[in-house]
Formats: C-alpha cells, sequence, structure tokens
C-alpha cells in the first residue's frame, strides 16, 4: 500500500459540539500524521467553489449556507492507503445510516443527517489533490 495523503474537514455542527478534539485523536490514534492544520471560515463564495461538483445538486444551496455557518478546521492527514481507510473511518454520508450500519464511525458518532454529519474527507486521489490545494499553500504543509 502507498502513502496517501488526505483532506478533511471538520463541520460547523461538529465544532459546535466541541468535537475537534475527539475527532482529530482518532485519526492519530489510528496512525495518521497530521502534515498541516487550519481554522477558518468559509465565505458562502469560498463554500461554492470548495463544493462546486455539486453543484447542480438540489441541496447546493443548503450545503454552502450550512459549511459558511461558523469555523470549520481542515487537516491534512498522510498515511498509508489514507483516502479508503479516512473514508472507512468517517462513515456513511447520512448519520442516520452511520449510526446502523457504522456506530463507532465518526459521523455516527458526532453527526446529526445527511447534512450535518460532522466531517468531509477527500473520496479520490484526484479530488484529495484538488482539494489540498484549493485549502493549503505548500508552505503549509510539513
Amino acid at each position: 500500500m502507498a502513502t496517501e495523503r488526505t483532506l478533511i474537514i471538520i463541520k460547523p455542527d461538529a465544532m459546535e459540539k466541541g468535537a475537534l478534539g475527539k475527532i482529530l485523536d482518532r485519526f492519530i490514534e489510528e496512525g495518521f500524521k497530521v502534515v498541516a492544520l487550519k481554522m477558518f471560515r468559509f465565505t458562502p463564495q469560498k463554500a461554492g467553489e470548495f463544493y462546486h461538483v455539486h453543484r447542480e445538486r438540489p441541496f447546493f444551496g443548503e450545503l454552502v449556507e450550512f459549511m459558511s455557518s461558523g469555523p470549520v478546521v481542515a487537516a491534512v492527514l498522510e498515511g498509508e492507503d489514507a483516502i479508503r481507510r479516512v473514508r472507512q473511518i468517517i462513515g456513511p454520508t447520512d448519520s442516520e445510516e452511520a449510526r446502523k450500519t457504522a456506530p463507532n464511525s465518526i459521523r455516527a458518532l458526532f453527526g446529526t443527517d445527511k447534512g450535518k454529519n460532522a466531517i468531509h474527507a477527500s473520496d479520490s486521489p484526484e479530488s484529495a489533490r484538488e482539494e489540498i490545494c484549493f485549502i493549503f499553500s505548500g508552505l503549509e504543509m510539513v
């Protein structure tokens, strides 16, 4: 297996619940190295640019509004088979489904529903590269 880098964003709902430390600890305990970390607040424009792949979907407006509603924390995680493993740890998109099928997943533990699901994670090597570059400059990664 190859060492990969992937992006996670701890969403406003998880930040409001005070879950930041628990979520980051989970990835560290799973053996991931945090190579970049940043707290910020998306503007609606930047949230729309980040989630451009969903522009034609009916939930796009709600997603942009939610992601710009409060602070988020983005991190670049590095590890073996990182993209697949991180997606497994976060669980299904719908937090209600995650509670049934992956009860120890991040979305089961900290998410509310399909929209407010605590965390974003890149879903492919291509999206990981694009998303990491959108959030971080090369100087911000160690």
